[in-house]
Order: structure tokens, then sequence, then C-alpha cells
């Protein structure tokens, strides 16, 4: 089995979405974990390993890969079936709509979580914009308009899920979806929450993420007084 560190967060969807990746393709992952909240990702260490000092990075041996996306295409595309993995398929049509979706999650569902949580657990922000928790809202909304088949990419497993479930995990943790507007968007999230490794991979970083959230904006709201 190859060496591979990890280096993420459990409160990080594009971390969770490396680990549900590597579980996808039986693969083990050294974790090493990095606090955001201490800034252990602007320590000096981490900024030679990622000059743009996000997670989460890989090391494979000397091979360093940071972007979720990036990293998970990099391990299908290394460690997948010689066949070629329904994960991220050879298919050029099939292909393209899984990177359609894989840009989706980084400049849509991701983009707005982050926007709408970062001013609250590292700036001391108090308020919670409606025109934020609106955009996330229209999100769901776009993917629910998406889902024309099981998942996200006709009817087996893809990246784009992998990767989109992470974000969206964390957002429904926090901003429940409404099964009666987004029944599509709600019956795939069901169905891949029911992976044998999706709760200790997934959703426990996601409600934590969730309870973090609610207790920084009690501790800024509390502060602000």
């Amino acid at each position: 089995m190859p060496n591979i560190k990890l280096y993420t967060a459990k409160l990080s969807p594009p971390g969770r979405s490396v680990e549900l990746t590597a579980k996808a393709l039986g693969l083990e992952l050294d974790i090493v974990p990095i606090n955001l909240l201490a800034q252990e990702h602007l320590t000096e260490a981490f900024r030679k390993l990622n000059p743009q000092h996000t997670i989460p990075v890989i090391d494979d041996n000397g091979t360093i890969v940071w972007d979720s996306h990036a990293i998970n295409v990099y391990l299908v595309s290394k460690y997948g079936k010689p066949e070629g993995d329904s994960l991220y398929p050879s298919d050029v049509v099939h292909r393209s709509k899984v990177n359609a979706a894989l840009h989706f999650d980084s400049g849509v569902l991701f983009a707005r979580f982050r926007f709408y949580l970062e001013p609250i657990l590292y700036y001391g922000a108090i308020e919670t914009p409606q025109e934020k928790i609106d955009n996330l809202y229209r999100a769901y909304e776009l993917l629910n308009e998406t889902l024309v088949d099981e998942y996200i990419v006709g009817n087996e497993i893809t990246l784009a899920d992998l990767s989109c479930i992470a974000s969206i995990s964390s957002m429904h943790a926090i901003f429940p979806i409404d099964a009666g507007k987004y029944p599509k968007l709600s019956g795939w999230v069901e169905r891949l929450a029911k992976l044998p490794y999706y709760e200790a991979t997934n959703r426990a970083g996601a409600e934590e993420l969730a309870q973090l959230y609610r207790a920084k904006l009690e501790e800024n709201r509390t502060k602000a007084k």
C-alpha cells in the first residue's frame, strides 16, 4: 500500500471529500491533523509544503498535491482500476460532466459556504447576512435541478458526488435541506449517506463544523455586548 500523508481537518469539507475518495478507492491515508483555528496552516513549515497555505494537501512519497479536486483526480488516476474507474470516467462526455460538477463545487457550493462561515469563525463577525444565506439556498436549488439521475453524472457514484456531498452535507448541518422544496437533492443526500464509510468519514465532521459555527457565533455576540 502507498504511504500517502493527508494534511487536513475534520472540519474541512474539501478535506473530507479526499477522505471519501480514498475510502472509495480502498486507500489508507496517513492523516496529519491541521488546526485551522490555531493557524497551523500559516506556519513556515506548512507554507513550504503548500505556498497557498490551504488544506487539504497530500504528500505521496514526495509528490505534493493541493486542492481537493486536484487531489481526488490524482488519486483516481494513479490508484484507480487499471481498466478505468467509474469515479472519474474515461469517456470524454462523462468526464466533462464530472469536471463541470467539480468546478461547481469549488466555485459555487464551497465558495458560498466558505464566504458565509469565514467571518464568523475567524474574524469575530456577529451578523448572519440574509443575502449570503439566500445564496446557499440558491445553490441547493441549482443542484436539485441538476440531478436527473441517481447521482450527479448518471447512475454511478463519481468524484462529482464525493466532492459535492462534503460541501452540501456541511451546509445541510446548519441550513437543513427542505425535502419538499428540493426532493431530488434530499434523495441524493440520503443515497450517499448509505455508503458504509460515510458516517465516520463525512457526517461526523459536518456536525462538528456546525457545532463550532454555533459556538463561535454565540461567543462573538457575547463579546460584542
